[in-house]
């Protein structure tokens, strides 16, 4: 572990969090609507990080990706979740005291995601979080996104921070990724919206550690959090 933790970031969907719910709501109501099979919550829940046009091509399998008509449908799909976009939405279970606990100790949280800015910056305003963010990336702030490491370094830059003393919390192979392309400690958040295709081996991801759960996650960010106050400070 690394004994100098002064930040810790977050991908948003899926790590920070829940939003899952509105998600599957808004999708098996397309489904209805259009009167097609609805599609399970679970095979929702794996594409949430996949973005919008991964939930939507799911209700749409027979559509190409820049078809006119899979465009309005991804449009339509966008409004509905910014119009409800806090309904069954809130931070994992834990998360508060987490974030909580950061804070009484003054260390900065932030967030990087592929989330627009619209949708994340509306997201934390509905859930009260704006002013405790100390900081937000996201795909319009950068030329690349996750999993290059642009992001990760946009966001050390904004802390006035070595990237080497930040957290990186997510639960996407690309959250590790550029995480660790840009030298932080990475957390793989296995309680998360995990694609399929990786599921099967998380120690692939070359994670730094694996948390099951949010208990597990703030117990391993308080072990960094003693082992940073415990650094011997230079002289």
């Amino acid at each position: 572990m690394s004994a100098d933790m002064k930040a810790v970031l977050f991908d948003l969907d899926g790590t920070l969090i829940d939003t899952a719910a509105d998600f599957i709501r808004i999708i098996q109501a397309m489904c209805r609507e259009e009167q097609r099979p609805v599609v399970e919550a679970d095979l929702i829940r794996t594409q949430v990080s996949e973005g919008a046009r991964a939930m939507v091509k799911l209700v749409y399998p027979e559509l190409e990706l820049d078809d006119p008509v899979f465009l309005q449908h991804r449009q339509r799909f966008l409004d509905m979740y910014a119009q409800q976009i806090v309904v069954d939405t809130d931070l994992f279970s834990g998360m508060y005291p987490l974030l909580e606990e950061l804070e009484a100790h003054q260390i900065p949280w932030g967030i990087v995601t592929n989330k627009p800015r619209g949708l994340s910056e509306l997201l934390l305003a509905e859930l009260n979080l704006t002013e405790r963010c100390s900081v937000l990336v996201c795909p319009e702030d950068v030329s690349k996104t996750k999993p290059d490491p642009e992001p990760m370094y946009l966001a050390a830059r904004q802390l006035n921070l070595p990237s080497e003393h930040i957290v990186y919390v997510g639960d996407h192979p690309r959250d590790i990724d550029a995480g660790r392309a840009a030298k932080m400690y990475t957390i793989l958040a296995a309680y998360g919206y995990l694609p399929l295709e990786y599921q099967d081996n998380l120690e692939a991801w070359q994670a730094n550690a694996i948390v099951q759960d949010v208990t597990e996650l703030h117990c391993m960010l308080r072990q960094l959090l003693q082992l940073s106050s415990q650094k011997p400070v230079s002289m």
